[in-house]
Parts: structure tokens; C-alpha cells; sequence
């Protein structure tokens, strides 16, 4: 196929452009451009005299709005660069996919750069008889603008970049992905039981490149599988690393055979997850932060346990879903068409306090925070989630008593407690 015609292509594009930091920022300096040009041959009309400039005068303001917004582009730059320093350094790289997405950061560059295009594009028409006084007075409103955006962007930053802050922010996108997603499913049930045949397949789909599966085109499968009359199984859970050559796809009946390369293209790899289709992608991103804010260098527990909170919420929304690990999808005649791999509950309540207990088991606060979550879940959660949480809840009193020899501190540690150490639980 094409370079854009399949839809894992034009999945990538779309995934880069909305990562991409210059792509806005370029319209608006073509923009700035093309307005310059409109305030000029609009420059003609009889404008109150408040906004007639000397020639003098507009090539000063002019000029100092050009490098107004070059110093500004760069104190921008500055604070993105030290971003990415602090996000790599004390939450997870993995956040990094997220905040090059922010569209306050682009409209704020766009502005710049647009305002810096028109009063450039301003100043060389500037003549001793000819002074373009519309475009001077809307280059100042421009830059009006441009302070308040950029106040804007710093006092979101500011507050923004704290952990907590980015734990509510993942946590929202992660329910909303998985909400979403559950709707989906539920609403593309096949009539029945969804029963698939278990004879084995009759062709295996292999990729032709490696990566990390970030989404599936899931009507485009669908509608494939009801082309040739089959039902394709997919053999990789969203977010799972494929090297080249493996089996990503099996058909299973059919009157006709698929085109492989066809059907491959309905499936997007990438260099790393996504968030779009991979709920599990936000609960990563939680845990990266909670288990670097427990490393020695870091040392910081409590923001483990702020980020617990968030962990615990997500949990809420995932474990009040039936999962049952495997989904089979129809198309509009209720007919089994495509079988999806998925998460159940166990799977997402391992990822969520896992490495959390491994990394902060030796932490009075994280304990006492862990159990108090567990417990909750025990008591909102319907009872055919309850195995998974009681076995977590085994694992963590195993490591409060390898960890707290003595026994008054490890008495404390298995208090649950939600603010981990100063709260108190409801008895």
C-alpha cells in the first residue's frame, strides 16, 4: 500500500502531528504573514487619528515587538527544556507523551511566532510616507495577547508539573479511555454467546515490522473479517512489544483468503504505548511516579501515597466493569467477527500495586496506604473481583512481616490507613 493510504499510516501521522511542537507553531507564522498582508490593503480606510504612527515611531514598535518575540520563544523553549528535565528526573518519561500534546504550549508558540511574522512582515513596509497604522495597533493587541497567554501558560505549568497534579490529569484520561472503550465492546456484542469456532486457524497474519501495538481499527477488522467471511483472532494485547516476523493475526473459516498486508495495516505499531485505545498505558504512568517517588535518590513517600489515591480511583472504575479478558465483536448482522485479548481484573490490580509494594514495602506510610486501599475495594467491588484483592492483600501482609521485624512497627504497618500515617479509618 501507499505511504498514507492504510490506516495504521495515517494512525502514525496523526499520533506525530499531535506530538509535534512545530507543526502549530509554523501555521502561525504563516498566518502572521497572511494577516499582515490583509491589514495592509486594508491600511487605506480613514482610521481614528488615535492610530496614525510617524514612520519613526512604527519602525521602533515594530522592531521591538520582533525581538520581544524572539526573547519570549526562548524563555519558552527554556521552561519546556527544564520539563523534560524534571519529568524524566523526578515523575516518568512516560508522561513526556502526554505533555507534548498540551495545546496551551502550541497555541502559546503559534502566537509568538505569528505575532513576530506580522510585525516582521509589518516593518518592511514601513516608508516615510507610508506608515501601515492598522497593523501597527493590531501588532500591539497582538502582543497584549501573547503576555496574557503567556501568563496563562506559566501559572498551569506552575501548578500543573506537580505529581499530583499530573496523577489527576492521567487518571481522567485513563477512565475516559476505558469508559469509552467498555461502551464500545458492550455495544458490538454478537447475538448469543458470541460462541468462536476452536478449530484451528486456517491462516496466520505475521507483521512485517516490530513495535509496540498502540491501536486497532476495529470497525476496519470487523468489516475485513465479514468481507471474506471469517473471524479473525488477534493473538497481542494493545501495548504489547511485537518483534518482526510474529504472528499478529489468525483467521479462523472463511470463504475467501484475506490479503495480509491489507489486514496488518488495520493494526498501528509504534515506538512506544499510546493512551487512545491502552487504559492500562494511564495506570503505568501512576505507578512509574508513585515508584520514583520511593526510590532512594527521591524519598519521597507521601507523594506515593498522593499518587495512590488517584491508583485507587482508577481501580473503582475499573473493577465495577465486567472483564472478562477476551472480547468478541460482530458486525451489523450480530455475527462473531473479530476477538480481541484483554486485561481482566487481576491483570490490571497486579500492574496497580505490584511494583508499589516491592519498592515501598519497607514504608510504614505506603503499607498502612495499600492496605487501606485494598480493604476499600473489597468493600465497593462486586464479589467475583474479591479473589484478586484478598491475594494482593496475602502478598502485602507477607511483606510488612519480611520487612518490620519488630513487632510494635509492624503492628503499625498493617493499620490501613488512607492518609498513611495521621489518618484515621472508619471503623
Amino acid at each position: 500500500m501507499g505511504v498514507l493510504t492504510s490506516w495504521a499510516a495515517r494512525f502514525r501521522l496523526r499520533q506525530y502531528v499531535k506530538a509535534s511542537l512545530w507543526i502549530v507553531p509554523l501555521s502561525g507564522l504563516v498566518l502572521g504573514v497572511l494577516l499582515a498582508e490583509l491589514a495592509l490593503a486594508a491600511d487605506g480606510a480613514d482610521w481614528p487619528s488615535g492610530w496614525h504612527y510617524s514612520a519613526t515611531t512604527a519602525s521602533g514598535v515594530l522592531s521591538a515587538i520582533v525581538g520581544a518575540m524572539v526573547a519570549l520563544l526562548g524563555f519558552v523553549v527554556t521552561i519546556g527544556v527544564l520539563v523534560v528535565q524534571q519529568a524524566t528526573g523526578t515523575l516518568s518519561p512516560r508522561y513526556m507523551r502526554l505533555w507534548y500534546r498540551d495545546r496551551l504550549q502550541k497555541a502559546v508558540l503559534a502566537t509568538f511566532t505569528g505575532t513576530f511574522a506580522f510585525a516582521f512582515s509589518l516593518l518592511r513596509s514601513v516608508e516615510t510616507d507610508s506608515v501601515p497604522d492598522l497593523g501597527v495597533t493590531l501588532a500591539g493587541m497582538a502582543v497584549a495577547v501573547s503576555l496574557v497567554l503567556l501568563l496563562v501558560y506559566l501559572n498551569r505549568f506552575t501548578h500543573n508539573l506537580r505529581p499530583v497534579a499530573i496523577a489527576d490529569l492521567v487518571t481522567r484520561m485513563g477512565e475516559a479511555v476505558f469508559t469509552s472503550g467498555a461502551a464500545a465492546i458492550r455495544g458490538a456484542a454478537p447475538r448469543g454467546d458470541g460462541t468462536v469456532t476452536s478449530d484451528g486457524p486456517v491462516l496466520s497474519l505475521r507483521t512485517g515490522i516490530g513495535g509496540a501495538i498502540q491501536a486497532f481499527n476495529v470497525a476496519g477488522l470487523v468489516a475485513e473479517a465479514a468481507r471474506h467471511d471469517c473471524v479473525f483472532v488477534v493473538t497481542r494485547l494493545i501495548g504489547d512489544f511485537v518483534p518482526p516476523g510474529s504472528v499478529l493475526i489468525e483467521v479462523h473459516g472463511g470463504t475467501s483468503e484475506p490479503d495480509p498486508d491489507r489486514v496488518t495495516d488495520l493494526v498501528a505499531l509504534g515506538d512506544e504505548r499510546t493512551i487512545e485505545q491502552d487504559p492500562a498505558f494511564a495506570l503505568r504512568v501512576l505507578v512509574d511516579i508513585a515508584i520514583r517517588a520511593l526510590s532512594p535518590a527521591v524519598n519521597d513517600p507521601t507523594t506515593a501515597v498522593q499518587v495512590i489515591n488517584y491508583i485507587e480511583s482508577f481501580l473503582h472504575t475499573v473493577g465495577s466493569t465486567r472483564l472478562p479478558g477476551r472480547y468478541v465483536l460482530a458486525d451489523r448482522h450480530e455475527r462473531p467477527r473479530l476477538v480481541l485479548p484483554g486485561r481482566d481484573w487481576e491483570n490490571f490490580l497486579q500492574l496497580a500495586v505490584c511494583e508499589i509494594r516491592e519498592y515501598g514495602g519497607s514504608s510504614v506510610q505506603v503499607c498502612r496506604r495499600l492496605r487501606a486501599m485494598l480493604e476499600g475495594l473489597l468493600d465497593t467491588l462486586p464479589p467475583p473481583q474479591h479473589a484478586a484483592v484478598r491475594a494482593e492483600m496475602r502478598l502485602l501482609q507477607e511483606t510488612v512481616e519480611r520487612e518490620f521485624t519488630d513487632p510494635a512497627r509492624r503492628a503499625m504497618a498493617q493499620q490501613p490507613d488512607h492518609q498513611g500515617i495521621g489518618g484515621r479509618y472508619p471503623l
